[in-house]
């Protein structure tokens, strides 16, 4: 078998072929490996490849199928991390060069899973310096362009993941999520983002655990491997608290795309009061509500008042940050990526009290989302109000939207993503259509609080309606 077919298949597809010995783990990595050598210099979406390690672990993996040994969820299958996310043995830089001799002694909590489970981990992904921001780019590394066009970005801050996975690299790629850093690079690369309800994945690394809003993700081109990283990764764990006593439903039985949306109930926005949306983005949207339509759900528009967290997102976000890279600024700040100062440097005027009333609007969204639930299964909004923007933007440049350029780049192009991070509400970022010029757009599916797998389910319905999998970037088989 070539390599560029073995790599079309999916993540579910490809560990039935494992297991039933049709491929070998090491003829899949030596795939993987090849065609991230060859792609890595024009996509940049590795900071560390690590091809011993990696060829050792699928080694390992034939010879336990040989010897009879029962497999893993995921035996054999080549992952990519996000590289802040630890890996025992292998360099961790946060995508800093402060840390880029990093080598971490112990695996988070997500990644041990994921090992256990039987995945071989092949590198780590580019990240903006500490995941600080929506595109991916950084001192230690350079940009990282988007999957479908070199002249766009990817993305942000879990880009290298999102452009590896569309690209198909690798199946599947461990991805972060702080403020829409997993849904807006799986906008942007046409695949699959999931941020998942608080807890239900671990996240050991969180340095206030009781106040956190991050997630560690999946990170794949369908839902059904979305599914398949979320059952290994799931479960609880003594470094979590919000992980403790939440239980593991089947996930992969959820997405399997069977039966329709009758009798569900959907609310959905396109944009939140004042906010803009591109003219490409609002006929995606249109569509796909078409689609879910079709699919026997009631669709019921909001007006999507009351879920404008920019100034909670502020007070809580960058006084965290300040916290733990302020005295990193103040040491080396010549070293890190300008647009992080800036935001340590908003934090500045935020007072003990200003940090509090911030907590307390946390509180106020989260009932506020509980109270559209009340009313319906699930919101849909687009994930992005526009497709992604010039490989040159930066954080703190206006965003251009047909024409009109806005000056905050966060409210004005992922005003949906960052409430759900603060509610910790499941929400999903799917392929939904491409803009004219050939970049793909996403849709949000919103859940209620833990109820992850019936937004698979929703989810994996809808792609199926959709029919975009067979699409691949040109770069992908070049």
């Amino acid at each position: 078998m070539s390599l560029d077919p073995l790599r079309r298949h999916s993540a579910v597809a490809l560990r039935t072929m494992l297991l039933a010995r049709e491929i070998s783990a090491v003829e899949l990595m030596e795939a993987v490996l090849a065609a991230a050598e060859r792609l890595q210099p024009g996509h940049n979406a590795f900071i560390t490849l690590a091809p011993e390690a990696a060829m050792d672990g699928a080694r390992a993996a034939d010879a336990a199928l040989a010897a009879g040994e029962a497999p893993g969820l995921l035996h054999g299958l080549p992952c990519a991390v996000k590289d802040i996310v630890n890996t025992a043995g292998m360099r961790t830089t946060f995508g800093s060069l402060l840390h880029a001799d990093n080598v971490p002694t112990q695996d988070a909590a997500a990644v041990a899973r994921l090992r256990g489970a039987g995945a071989v981990i092949f590198g780590k992904t580019t990240t903006p310096e500490f995941g600080a921001k929506c595109l991916t780019d950084a001192p230690l590394f350079g940009r990282t362009p988007n999957a479908w066009s070199l002249a766009h970005s990817s993305g942000g801050s879990s880009g290298g993941s999102a452009v590896s996975t569309a690209l198909g690299i690798g199946p599947i790629a461990v991805a972060t999520d702080g403020g829409g850093s997993t849904r807006i690079p799986a906008a942007c690369n046409g695949v699959v983002g999931l941020k998942q309800s608080l807890g239900a994945i671990a996240h050991s690394q969180a340095p206030d655990a009781f106040g956190n809003y991050t997630y560690v993700t999946p990170m794949t081109r369908d839902v059904a491997g979305t599914a398949l990283m979320l059952q290994a990764m799931a479960g609880p764990h003594p470094s979590d608290p919000w992980s403790v006593g939440v239980p593991v439903p089947d996930y992969l039985a959820a997405a399997r795309p069977e039966g329709d949306l009758a009798g569900k109930r959907i609310l959905f926005c396109a944009a939140p009061p004042g906010k803009p949306i591109s003219d490409a983005m609002q006929a995606a949207f249109d569509a796909a509500l078409g689609r879910l339509a079709d699919l026997g759900a009631e669709l019921i528009p909001f007006d999507g008042a009351g879920l404008d967290v920019e100034p909670i997102w502020r007070a809580i976000n960058h006084t965290t940050w300040r916290a733990r890279f302020g005295p990193m600024a103040e040491a080396d700040g010549d070293r890190m990526t300008p647009s992080l100062l800036r935001q340590l440097a908003l934090a500045g005027d935020v007072s003990g009290v200003d940090y509090q009333q911030a907590m307390f609007d946390r509180a106020a969204l989260f009932r506020r989302v509980q109270e559209l639930f009340e009313r319906a299964d699930f919101l849909v909004t687009p994930t992005l109000s526009r497709a992604a923007p010039g490989i040159g933007q930066d954080l703190f440049d206006p965003l251009e939207i047909d024409g009109v350029a806005y000056p905050d780049m966060r409210p004005n192009w992922f005003p949906w993503c960052m409430p759900f991070n603060l509610t910790g509400h499941p929400a999903i970022s799917l392929p939904c259509g491409f803009t004219p010029e050939g970049l793909p757009l996403g849709l949000q599916i919103v859940g209620p609080f833990r109820q992850d797998a019936a937004l698979l389910r929703a989810a994996a319905l809808f792609e199926a309606a959709s029919a975009l999998l067979d699409r691949w970037p040109e770069a992908a088989f070049a």
